[in-house]
């Protein structure tokens, strides 16, 4: 059997499991991807047949939830890698393999529109199932939310800007902090899959998209996976082409009995919704760097600071965190990049 690297020891055991457990003797086994996460993905050939190896050290991940979630997501009809074996004391999957083009490298001016058709017909799906299949799932509650935003003064603003936070800078976050939080609660809620973008979505060949990365789902905003996907951080399109697809998405909803309201209501939570997101991952992709050695999410921060200043300049409850990232954060920001970059 072909392995990636011999001297990583936990590649080694997993071959040792993929060929010894599973029979894979005649096969290969080379890197398939990575992500945020400490899980890593390798891609398992025989002959003509293709599969997925997870590594997911048990020390830091949990395999559970991604089994769990996976059912689900299945179970609503959308296309999801299935489970074939597993170890959950060694920290092992073996699924089935989506393949390998992301929506990111083919998305263009000709392929967008039948590519977010696909997926937001895929997100329909998910945020209609019944919530009999959410009960399991943990809440996006008000804790989650703004545990999630404190990432930004604690990685971006801090260590990344190097910025002292005034009494009058923790006023400001804390105001908008509650107010995203209250727009996010205002919602109905629906599955969320919690990462529903560009490079978690694959093109396939039958019932596209295939959906991966799944596994921090939860119970929560149903705005929150639209916006994700439509203000994605590592794509950007037309705020007005946004907006139209947002509220085509939510004429869908409101098809399928989701009380969205009025297009401007709806695009009110949407825009708010984002926001949060994007608080959270201008922290993320920060910690990303300073924590875990991974310099390339640094390239997506000037694309994930626009879409926070345009939304936070849009509301009234959030002109002061603009004014603020306006003058306390966007004159630092190109200094703190080519430091980091350097």
């Amino acid at each position: 059997m072909g392995v990636a690297d011999a001297s990583d020891s936990r590649l080694g055991i997993l071959t040792g499991w993929v060929v010894d457990d599973l029979g894979f003797a005649d096969s290969r086994i080379a890197p398939a991807s990575a992500d945020a996460s400490f899980r890593r993905y390798f891609r398992l050939t025989r002959g003509s047949e293709s599969f997925i190896v997870m590594d997911a050290p048990p020390d830091k991940e949990d395999l559970k939830p991604f089994i769990s979630v996976a059912r689900t997501l299945s179970d609503v009809g959308v296309n999801v890698p299935l489970v074939l074996a597993r170890d959950l004391e060694r920290g092992f999957l073996l699924l089935t393999d989506l393949g390998t083009e992301q929506y990111l490298s083919s998305l263009t001016e000709s392929s967008v529109e039948k590519l977010y058709a696909d997926a937001l017909d895929a997100l329909l799906k998910i945020e209609g199932a019944d919530p009999v299949h959410g009960a399991a799932l943990p809440r996006y509650d008000e804790t989650l939310l703004n545990r999630e935003m404190q990432l930004l003064p604690d990685w971006f603003l801090e260590r990344h800007l190097g910025l002292r936070l005034s009494a009058d800078d923790s006023g400001v976050l804390c105001e908008t902090f509650a107010a995203l939080t209250a727009a996010a609660l205002e919602q109905p809620a629906a599955i969320v899959h919690r990462d529903y973008h560009s490079r978690n979505l694959l093109i396939t060949r039958e019932d596209n998209p295939g959906i991966i990365d799944f596994q921090d789902a939860v119970w929560g905003p149903v705005t929150y996976d639209a916006v994700s996907l439509l203000k994605d951080c590592y794509i950007a399109w037309d705020p007005q082409r946004v907006h139209d697809w947002a509220l085509g998405h939510a004429r869908a909803l409101a098809a399928r009995g989701f009380k969205v309201g009025s297009e401007r209501e709806y695009l009110r939570w949407f825009d708010l919704m984002g926001l949060q997101r994007h608080i959270k991952v201008l922290g993320i992709f920060a910690r990303l760097f300073y924590r875990d050695g991974k310099s390339q999410y640094l390239n997506d921060l000037p694309r994930v600071l626009a879409y926070t200043q345009e939304a936070a300049a849009r509301y009234p409850e959030t002109r002061r965190f603009a004014q603020f990232l306006a003058e306390r954060v966007v004159p630092r920001f190109t200094e703190a990049q080519r430091r980091a970059l350097a």
